[in-house]
């Protein structure tokens, strides 16, 4: 086993470094725990690069530990830079830390992504806007959030719909409107998610379906 040391100087960061890009999982996951267990600001920019590259989630997941240890004055703009980079996993997995981080000094950024090409960018985009919307935004944030209703797959789907109840009472005007959409498609998610926020442990796979038959068919049917 390999203990990563970052208590000096020199050697010790640069082999910190290169640990971060060892070829064994498990290397780089004791690598991430050394680096948020002894934060150190110089590896900044070394963390953010890796979260754009890194394989395994749970080595992510610690990448991103170890940032929101690190000063939220030295690592929000860095992530906010990140953003605008042309790796959907760059842009995915800033999203999220920043989520974690909790400065809303990222919304303007967060925002801007809910409509990412991309679905893993956009679903990390809902979540982190949520959890960043500042105080008196939920209506409006909900609206945006709506233009997505009827995105993808059924995963995708439930990942919006609990965004959308994360809003609270503010996304049900918005629900209202889009059960009237001349699309079913919009129109059964919006119905599920109406259900999921009135019954948080129904189950959103037999809502959506039940919702599309009435959409499709009638209520009648």
């Amino acid at each position: 086993m390999v203990v990563v040391n970052t208590t000096n100087h020199g050697g010790p960061h640069a082999h910190l470094v290169d640990a971060l890009a060892a070829a064994d999982p498990s290397g780089r996951l004791r690598a991430a725990l050394s680096a948020g267990t002894h934060p150190d600001p110089r590896l900044t920019d070394t963390l953010v690069e890796r979260c754009a590259v890194e394989p395994d989630f749970f080595v992510r997941d610690m990448l991103t530990w170890a940032l929101c240890r690190l000063p939220s004055e030295l690592t929000v703009p860095r992530l906010v830079r990140e953003l605008g980079a042309d790796s959907a996993q760059a842009r995915s997995q800033s999203l999220h830390t920043l989520s974690k981080i909790g400065d809303r000094l990222a919304w303007p950024a967060v925002s801007a992504l809910l409509h990412d090409e991309h679905d893993e960018v956009a679903r990390s985009a809902w979540r982190a806007a949520v959890a960043l919307v500042p105080p008196g935004n939920e209506a409006a944030l909900a609206a945006d959030l709506a233009i997505e209703l009827g995105r993808g797959d059924q995963h995708l789907q439930l990942s919006l719909s609990r965004a959308l109840v994360g809003l609270g009472d503010a996304v049900l005007p918005v629900l209202d409107a889009a059960g009237t959409s001349p699309d079913p498609h919009i129109r059964a998610h919006a119905d599920a998610t109406r259900r999921l926020c009135h019954d948080p442990d129904s189950g959103f796979t037999l809502a959506v379906e039940t919702a599309k038959r009435v959409a499709v068919a009638g209520p009648d049917t």
